[in-house]
């Protein structure tokens, strides 16, 4: 069985939670408290930090490593593209995604009033970039839900949480966000910290 170790505020362990609820397989979560963290974290991963996903011998961190995984381990349903050249260009949107918005989660949620007031605006600007895509799809891919919408979930949940505000031209945006925070599994996910996090 899998065993997820996963911190009850924190985005990328979100995204994990979310692909084992999507699985719909057997794992355990071990709620990380990040302010106390048990000493067993770093022997399993030397940057300390969740998520830690651990099956049988294999320990593996970072978020879309450990997604991958458990997206090849289990394939149904399938959350990333089965063609080679579209998977490619999923992990360049999962790379940018980490660049261009998850690069600020930090300043936001540690930062001097400056650095947050920066990140928002950096966030808010990337969002507002994509934003039209959803005029035309339900998803990032097109309409099937995929390993692109899971890792961009968190932020989306938390741009209330953040005080990020999202100009009018982003309204395609906020409906794609409501498609996702409505799946069972995403539902599922969320820890009671979490739920707090929108009013």
């Amino acid at each position: 069985m899998m065993t997820l170790y996963s911190g009850n505020t924190c985005p990328y362990s979100q995204r994990c939670r979310i692909v084992l609820f999507e699985k719909g397989m057997d794992f355990e979560i071990i709620d990380v408290d990040l302010h106390n963290k048990p000493e067993d974290l770093a022997l399993m991963n030397p940057y300390n930090r969740v998520p830690v996903l651990v099956e049988r011998d294999l320990i593996l961190y970072e978020a879309n490593i450990i997604n991958e995984y458990i997206d090849e381990r289990f394939p149904h349903p399938q959350l990333m593209p089965a063609d080679p050249v579209m998977r490619a260009r999923a992990r360049l949107f999962l790379f940018n995604f980490e660049q261009d918005l998850f690069s600020h989660v930090h300043a936001i949620e540690h930062g001097s009033q400056k650095a947050a007031e920066k990140g928002r605006a950096m966030v808010r600007d990337s969002l507002t970039q994509i934003a039209p895509i959803f005029a035309k799809q339900k998803y990032m891919l097109n309409d099937d839900f995929s390993m692109l919408d899971v890792a961009i979930a968190p932020l989306l949940w938390r741009l209330d949480h953040y005080d990020v505000q999202l100009p009018r031209q982003a309204a395609n945006l906020l409906k794609y966000a409501e498609r996702i925070f409505s799946r069972p599994a995403f539902i599922e996910a969320l820890t009671p910290n979490e739920k707090a996090m929108r009013k």
